[in-house]
Protein backbone atom coordinates (compact mmCIF):
# COMPACT_ATOMS: atom_id res chain seq x y z
CA UNK A 1 0.00 0.00 0.00
CA UNK A 2 2.71 2.36 -0.65
CA UNK A 3 0.20 4.85 -2.14
CA UNK A 4 -0.60 6.30 0.99
CA UNK A 5 1.30 9.19 3.27
CA UNK A 6 0.90 7.37 6.37
CA UNK A 7 3.01 4.01 5.70
CA UNK A 8 3.42 1.43 8.46
CA UNK A 9 4.61 -2.10 8.91
CA UNK A 10 2.06 -4.77 9.92
CA UNK A 11 4.14 -5.09 13.21
CA UNK A 12 3.74 -1.42 13.82
CA UNK A 13 -0.62 -1.52 12.93
CA UNK A 14 -0.72 -4.56 15.44
CA UNK A 15 1.39 -2.50 17.82
CA UNK A 16 -1.44 0.64 17.76
CA UNK A 17 -4.91 -1.32 16.65
CA UNK A 18 -6.57 -3.76 18.79
CA UNK A 19 -6.78 -7.27 17.59
CA UNK A 20 -10.17 -6.58 15.84
CA UNK A 21 -9.06 -3.07 14.62
CA UNK A 22 -5.84 -4.92 12.84
CA UNK A 23 -8.21 -7.21 11.50
CA UNK A 24 -10.85 -4.85 9.86
CA UNK A 25 -8.13 -2.30 8.86
CA UNK A 26 -5.61 -4.39 7.49
CA UNK A 27 -6.82 -7.65 6.35
CA UNK A 28 -10.33 -6.40 4.65
CA UNK A 29 -12.27 -8.15 8.03
CA UNK A 30 -15.84 -7.21 8.93
CA UNK A 31 -17.22 -6.94 12.18
CA UNK A 32 -20.61 -8.79 12.86
CA UNK A 33 -23.68 -6.97 12.22
CA UNK A 34 -25.20 -4.88 15.38
CA UNK A 35 -22.44 -5.40 17.84
CA UNK A 36 -20.64 -2.14 16.38
CA UNK A 37 -20.08 1.01 19.25
CA UNK A 38 -21.28 3.49 16.83
CA UNK A 39 -24.66 1.56 14.94
CA UNK A 40 -27.15 3.53 16.61
CA UNK A 41 -24.56 6.33 18.01
CA UNK A 42 -26.15 9.78 17.77
CA UNK A 43 -23.57 12.18 19.12
CA UNK A 44 -22.84 15.15 16.66
CA UNK A 45 -19.05 15.21 15.93
CA UNK A 46 -16.82 13.42 13.63
CA UNK A 47 -15.86 10.42 13.12
CA UNK A 48 -11.85 9.24 12.43
CA UNK A 49 -10.20 6.51 10.70
CA UNK A 50 -9.07 4.44 14.18
CA UNK A 51 -5.67 3.84 12.12
CA UNK A 52 -4.15 7.38 11.17
CA UNK A 53 -6.86 9.74 13.02
CA UNK A 54 -7.76 11.65 9.64
CA UNK A 55 -11.52 13.08 9.86
CA UNK A 56 -13.41 10.93 7.24
CA UNK A 57 -17.53 11.38 8.33
CA UNK A 58 -19.90 13.93 9.82
CA UNK A 59 -22.55 13.20 12.03
CA UNK A 60 -24.73 14.97 9.66
CA UNK A 61 -24.39 12.53 7.12
CA UNK A 62 -25.14 9.44 9.49
CA UNK A 63 -28.78 7.90 9.11
CA UNK A 64 -30.46 4.57 9.78
CA UNK A 65 -30.43 2.21 7.26
CA UNK A 66 -31.37 -0.85 9.73
CA UNK A 67 -27.86 -2.76 8.27
CA UNK A 68 -26.61 -3.09 11.52
CA UNK A 69 -23.27 -1.08 10.77
CA UNK A 70 -23.17 2.78 10.82
CA UNK A 71 -24.18 4.30 7.97
CA UNK A 72 -23.70 7.13 5.99
CA UNK A 73 -24.74 8.80 2.94
CA UNK A 74 -21.41 10.83 2.11
CA UNK A 75 -17.99 10.95 3.00
CA UNK A 76 -15.97 13.94 3.95
CA UNK A 77 -14.45 15.33 0.75
CA UNK A 78 -11.03 13.47 -0.42
CA UNK A 79 -11.53 11.11 2.81
CA UNK A 80 -12.10 8.48 1.82
CA UNK A 81 -11.15 6.39 -1.92
CA UNK A 82 -13.21 3.90 -3.66
CA UNK A 83 -11.97 0.46 -5.23
CA UNK A 84 -13.63 -2.56 -6.77
CA UNK A 85 -13.79 -6.15 -4.53
CA UNK A 86 -14.17 -8.96 -6.02
CA UNK A 87 -14.28 -10.64 -2.93
CA UNK A 88 -16.74 -13.33 -1.52
CA UNK A 89 -18.35 -14.33 -4.80
CA UNK A 90 -20.23 -10.78 -5.50
CA UNK A 91 -18.78 -7.47 -6.62
CA UNK A 92 -18.95 -4.30 -4.53
CA UNK A 93 -17.23 -0.97 -4.17
CA UNK A 94 -15.02 -1.21 -0.85
CA UNK A 95 -14.16 2.04 0.89
CA UNK A 96 -10.64 2.50 2.53
CA UNK A 97 -9.55 5.98 4.55
CA UNK A 98 -7.40 7.60 1.59
CA UNK A 99 -4.55 8.71 3.76
CA UNK A 100 -3.78 4.91 5.15
CA UNK A 101 -5.36 2.52 3.12
CA UNK A 102 -6.88 1.08 6.49
CA UNK A 103 -10.61 -0.80 5.22
CA UNK A 104 -14.00 1.07 6.44
CA UNK A 105 -16.52 -1.24 4.97
CA UNK A 106 -18.55 -0.95 1.36
CA UNK A 107 -20.58 1.64 -0.64
CA UNK A 108 -23.68 0.46 -1.67
CA UNK A 109 -26.10 2.45 -4.28
CA UNK A 110 -29.83 2.76 -5.44
CA UNK A 111 -31.19 1.04 -2.78
CA UNK A 112 -34.11 3.79 -2.22
CA UNK A 113 -32.79 5.80 0.91
CA UNK A 114 -34.32 8.86 0.96
CA UNK A 115 -30.36 10.55 0.99
CA UNK A 116 -29.19 13.13 -0.70
CA UNK A 117 -26.76 10.67 -2.57
CA UNK A 118 -29.18 7.74 -2.82
CA UNK A 119 -26.02 6.05 -1.66
CA UNK A 120 -25.02 3.80 1.76
CA UNK A 121 -21.44 3.60 2.92
CA UNK A 122 -21.68 0.54 5.33
CA UNK A 123 -18.40 1.04 7.94
CA UNK A 124 -17.12 -1.09 10.73
CA UNK A 125 -17.23 0.38 13.84
CA UNK A 126 -13.78 -0.51 14.48
CA UNK A 127 -12.54 1.69 11.81
CA UNK A 128 -13.66 4.72 13.26
CA UNK A 129 -12.98 6.85 16.31
CA UNK A 130 -15.46 9.47 17.50
CA UNK A 131 -14.97 12.93 18.39
CA UNK A 132 -17.77 14.84 19.32
CA UNK A 133 -18.48 18.64 18.67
Amino acid sequence: MSQYPVQKSSEEWRAVLSREQFRVLREAGTERPGTGEYNKHKEPGVYACAACDTPLYTSSTKFDSGCGWPAFFDAIDGAVERREDNSGGMVRIEIVCSKCGGHLGHVFKGEGFKTPTDERHCVNSVSLAFKSQ
